[in-house]
């Protein structure tokens, strides 16, 4: 893994701005003298379409294309929410699940989400955020982990913070939104944080390599 100025470097193969603020916070603590960039920083390429069924794969779809276009280290996430009562669903589907882009996208997925559980007591709004993150470095080298978040869903969307289902999710053991939390507490919880926590060490073993 190298970089400019002897600083090893890795990009997040990410085009969602808040998600790339999210990861960027969560990994530079767990990865010390680690430069993360974003896709800005680099030569632009084509965006692969996230085409398998599973998070995993199009992780890996996302970091693959990011180290082919780029001869860089890559980082890419697929993360979704997984609702009971919806059979696991949005899953995969979650970003597009209104089938609306731009920037009304997240009100339109929310806003749905809402109408379908409509009816559906408390009691079986179980639900959880699923994260799959891939590291995937020029070498050849694959690598996955995953994180999860339990909770539940709301009734409606409280809270500024966050993004995408955020003001709906309420965390196991937390009485408001994820959209609510403080960023530290959010990003000790999360799907997110739990599987760059878990894929740490790895980008670490790389660096050590280098």
């Amino acid at each position: 893994m190298t970089g400019s100025a002897s600083r090893p470097q890795v990009v997040l193969a990410s085009n969602n701005a808040k998600k790339l603020v999210e990861l960027q916070r969560i990994v530079a603590p767990l990865v010390p003298g680690l430069t993360v960039l974003g896709l800005s920083d680099v030569a632009s390429y084509p965006e692969p379409a996230e085409t398998d069924p599973t998070f995993a794969g199009n992780a890996l779809i996302k970091a693959r294309a990011c180290v082919e276009a780029t001869g860089l280290p890559a980082l890419a996430d697929d993360s979704g929410l997984c609702v009971d009562a919806l059979n696991g669903m949005p899953g995969v589907l979650s970003a597009r699940w209104s089938g609306v882009t731009g920037a009304d996208k997240d009100r339109a997925n929310n806003d749905l989400l809402l109408s379908q559980l409509g009816d559906v007591p408390d009691v079986r709004r179980t639900a959880r955020f699923v994260c799959a993150v891939a590291l995937c470095l020029p070498d050849g080298t694959e690598v996955v982990e995953h994180g999860e978040m339990a909770g539940r869903i709301l009734h409606a969307p409280f809270g500024g913070g966050g993004f995408g289902y955020d003001p709906l999710f309420a965390a196991t053991g937390h009485d408001v939104s994820t959209a609510e939390l403080e960023v530290g507490e959010k990003d000790r919880i999360s799907h997110r944080g739990h599987a760059l926590a878990a894929i740490a060490p790895r980008i670490a073993a790389a660096l050590e390599r280098s």
